[in-house]
C-alpha cells in the first residue's frame, strides 16, 4: 500500500504543479480536479476515507463547480471564439486524463487487493466532524464562508464589463 500512497502522492504534486503553471483558467481548473481527486486518494489510503469522501464532494465537486461557474460567468476572452474551440483538442485534455486515468487504476486495484488502508488509524466518523466544526471551530467555518463570498462578489466586480452602465 506504500507504493498506492506514493503514486497518488507523486499524481497530486504533478497536478497541482501544472495547475500553478498552466496560463489558462479553464485548463488550470482540470488539473486542479486532478489534484484534488489525488488528495482524497492520499486520505483514502492513509485510513481516513470519510476525509476523502468530503474531499471529492466538498472540494472536488461544489468548489469546482463554483470555480467553473466564475470563469464561464466573467468570461474575459469575449472576442477570442477560437479558444473555445481549441479547449476540445486531446492535446489540452490528454494530461488531465491521463492522470486521472492513473489515479483509477490505483483505486481499481486497491479495491480488488482488498487494500483499506495503509494505517490503520482510528475511523473518524462524521458525528466526530460535524461536532468539530460546529463546536470549537464555528467561528472559523463562518469566516471562511464569508471570505468565500466576498471572493465570489469580488470577482464579479472585477471581471463585468464597465460599458454596460453598471
Amino acid at each position: 500500500m506504500n507504493a498506492l500512497f506514493t503514486l497518488a502522492a507523486i499524481v497530486a504534486v504533478i497536478s497541482t504543479t501544472m495547475v500553478v503553471t498552466r496560463t489558462v483558467a479553464v485548463h488550470a481548473l482540470l488539473y486542479l480536479v486532478v489534484s484534488l481527486l489525488a488528495v482524497a486518494t492520499v486520505f483514502f489510503t492513509l485510513g481516513a476515507a470519510f476525509a476523502a469522501a468530503l474531499e471529492v464532494i466538498i472540494y472536488a465537486g461544489a468548489i469546482m463547480i463554483l470555480f467553473v461557474f466564475v470563469v464561464m460567468m466573467l468570461n474575459l476572452d469575449r472576442d477570442d471564439a477560437d479558444r473555445e474551440n481549441t479547449w476540445l483538442t486531446p492535446r489540452v485534455w490528454a494530461g488531465p486524463a491521463l492522470l486521472s486515468a492513473v489515479l483509477a487504476g490505483e483505486l481499481l486495484y486497491a479495491g480488488i487487493a482488498g487494500h483499506g488502508t495503509i494505517v490503520a488509524a482510528r475511523e473518524v466518523g462524521p458525528v466526530q466532524v460535524g461536532l468539530a466544526l460546529f463546536g470549537p471551530y464555528l467561528l472559523a467555518v463562518e469566516l471562511a464562508s464569508l471570505l468565500l463570498l466576498a471572493g465570489l462578489i469580488s470577482a464579479y466586480h472585477l471581471g463585468r464589463d464597465s460599458g454596460r452602465g453598471g
